[in-house]
């Protein structure tokens, strides 16, 4: 039965979930998973460096750039927690501060592995700050040792996303 609203409503379709693996799969491939194995064991090693006195749960993140640089941040926790800085956004703004952009351009992330504790992926927060830096990237989950977990993309977390090329910046 067909809804006045069923025109409304949005959500990939099967065309556009193939293309976003093809594409996945692709980067992995040009990438190689020897490439992002070593992301992944960067973040975990960049989570030892967290501070996270209070929710004791650490984070690390290691973002490579289109020109194969790579940053790490991790999770930096403040008393009242809105303050708290996010290891993905660490390792962004470490690469900003590093002048990625003014080398590389905005969209410079091209993957990033996240390590922690528990089977999730970056918060909304981080998604949109990933989304800052690209117009798509490889998101790997690993685990505390630097396993990989899982491999998806920005799209695939944040579809549908406001970035700058809605606002006419590329």
């Amino acid at each position: 039965m067909s809804r006045e609203y069923d025109n409304l409503i949005w959500t990939p379709s099967p065309e556009e979930i193939i293309k976003e693996r093809d594409w996945i799969n692709s980067e992995i491939t040009d990438l190689g998973l020897p490439t992002l194995t070593d992301l992944a064991i960067k973040a975990s090693e960049a989570r030892k460096k967290s501070y996270s006195p209070y929710s004791h749960y650490k984070v690390g993140a290691a973002l490579l750039t289109i020109k194969d640089r790579k940053s790490d941040g991790q999770n930096i926790e403040i008393v009242s927690y809105s303050e708290t800085g996010h290891a993905e956004e660490q390792a962004a703004k470490n690469a900003v501060s590093s002048g990625t952009i003014q080398e590389e351009g905005r969209k410079f992330i091209r993957a990033i592995a996240v390590s922690h504790e528990g089977d999730t992926a970056p918060c909304g927060r981080c998604r949109q700050i990933i989304s800052e830096f690209s117009d798509n990237s490889l998101i790997i989950t690993a685990d505390v040792e630097g396993n990989i977990r899982s491999i998806t993309s920005i799209k695939t977390l944040l579809p549908y996303a406001f970035t700058p090329n809605d606002l006419g910046i590329e």
